[in-house]
């Protein structure tokens, strides 16, 4: 007998109502009861499965990048990067890999408008014939912090007041005054792009240092970066009210709308590499997630292109039990010591265990397309069909082996055990050259944002002044335009 001949399928398979057993069900619409009126019997299964069954439809929002937007289709690596990767789907131009691509707001809630001032997430799926690859990013290039020990604060910090439920500026711009770090991610998310124009005009960056090895071994530091072909476009302030007051979901609406209409969305990939015995030649730890790698120094690399082709089917199975991890990855591609990178590997996959279950890998949107064989066993909502009798590693009995080995980054770590601050912070000068690469009219509404935030009545004389002190030390013209529109010195 076929296991799966009679699975639970949308396709109606049965000519009548059952049960979620199998049973038949003679009436669908009224309830057992004591008499026409009378009270409901506890002996209605059916009706206490459905309720149940409807009681539990949802399944906890995510922490963070709760409200998003899915799509499928693949990625062409279009150029030879065989010299820095032995990753198979990038073996060669042409080569073809499904995705799945989520691009979500990161702070509000599920049923957020999608023209508040937030970052945008921009994760892809790939299905590769090595297992998959999750390239889980932003669409700006950089972070507010650079320890992951910082992160749960920092999301109660943008997330609304506890008490109120409303998001405030003093209690972001409170936490944030103990981190310079975050001015250069500040640039962003007050800048212009802080409100895309929607999911297919907006970029995307894989934020981590990730590590490329080839087959020979060489490992290469490496940071991803997607451009639209179509150009990225944002929503000024006046426009985004405009937008979000005739519809709350106007980027989820384009990207399907698009799809559907046979306009495809589409990025290239391109990718900056810096050979791991030369970091020491910068100003700033490449590492650190709050920085950008310079072009000039370090050329964007064109790697292949991503095409959105094809709708999801089902939202819930294709959006909502969606699930990225950053540790996710396949040969050829590993991690670094990236101090953010190194957290994201514990925290995305123990919030989808928690949010998804245990076995959250074996849902269809985030299970691997190739073969696959572990001994993982049982646990809840474990679908897999079983019928062998060893589950253990080795055994005589069962022929499956270990896979070749494979190269992972040879670097000799040395050291003891500390809890510190990266060496070299330089929290100011990549903030500085961002803001004076601005025309005057962007630089003005950039000024204006900041002078709105710092004018909330619970942002202290001591804090104003803080940020006044920062953004002196990134651009003293800067500092000097916030400090004379707040009425504050600067206490440098």
């Amino acid at each position: 007998m076929d296991p799966y001949k009679y699975r639970p399928s949308s396709n109606y398979n049965s000519p009548f109502w059952t049960t979620n057993s199998g049973a038949p069900v003679w009436n669908n619409n009224n309830s057992l009861t004591v008499g026409s009126r009378g009270p409901i019997l506890l002996e209605d299964y059916h009706l206490v499965e459905k309720i149940a069954q409807f009681d539990r439809e949802r399944i906890p929002e995510r922490v963070v990048h709760a409200r998003g937007a899915s799509a499928k289709g693949f990625f062409e690596v279009t150029h030879d990067i065989s010299h820095l990767t032995c990753a198979d789907f990038m073996r060669a131009p042409g080569v073809q890999t499904p995705v799945i691509v989520r691009f979500s707001t990161v702070i509000h809630e599920r049923g957020s408008p999608e023209t508040l001032r937030d970052p945008r997430g921009f994760a892809v799926k790939f299905y590769t014939r090595e297992g998959n690859f999750d390239l889980v990013g932003n669409n700006f290039p950089v972070f507010f912090v650079r320890d992951g020990m910082k992160f749960p604060d920092m999301v109660h910090a943008l997330k609304p007041n506890p008490k109120s439920h409303i998001q405030e500026n003093w209690r972001i711009l409170d936490f944030f005054s103990h981190h310079p770090e975050s001015l250069h991610m500040f640039t962003f998310l007050f800048d212009d792009v802080g409100i895309p124009l929607n999911y297919r005009h907006m970029d995307g960056s894989g934020v981590n240092t990730y590590t490329l090895i080839n087959k020979e071994g060489k490992a290469h530091y490496v940071k991803f970066h997607w451009r639209p072909t179509c150009g990225v476009k944002n929503l000024l302030d006046d426009e985004a009210v405009t937008v979000g007051g005739s519809n709350h979901s106007h980027a989820t609406k384009d990207l399907y709308d698009s799809i559907a209409a046979g306009s495809y969305p589409e990025w290239k990939l391109f990718i900056q590499t810096i050979d791991p015995d030369y970091e020491d030649r910068f100003d700033f730890d490449p590492l650190d997630v709050t920085k950008t790698w310079p072009e000039d120094i370090l050329p964007l690399q064109p790697v292949g292109r991503l095409v959105l082709n094809k709708n999801i089917d089902n939202f819930f199975a294709e959006n909502e039990q969606l699930a990225f991890c950053p540790a996710i990855v396949v040969p050829g591609i590993y991690y670094s010591d990236d101090k953010l990178l190194q957290t994201r590997i514990f925290s995305y996959s123990d919030t989808q265990r928690h949010r998804l279950g245990p076995n959250y890998l074996m849902l269809p949107a985030n299970a691997p397309k190739c073969a696959h064989h572990n001994n993982h066993h049982e646990g809840l909502m474990n679908f897999m069909h079983r019928d062998e009798e060893v589950n253990y590693f080795p055994s005589r009995f069962d022929p499956v082996r270990h896979a070749e080995r494979f190269p992972i980054p040879p670097r000799v770590l040395t050291g003891t055990r500390e809890k510190c601050v990266i060496e070299k912070e330089n929290n100011f000068k990549q903030p500085g050259e961002r803001y004076r690469s601005f025309d005057p009219d962007r630089q003005e509404r950039f000024i204006r944002r900041w002078v709105d935030a710092l004018s909330d009545p619970r942002v202290t004389h001591e804090i104003s002044s803080i940020w006044i002190s920062y953004w002196s030390q990134a651009d003293r013209s800067f500092g000097q335009k916030l400090a004379s529109r707040l009425n504050v010195k600067p206490s440098m």
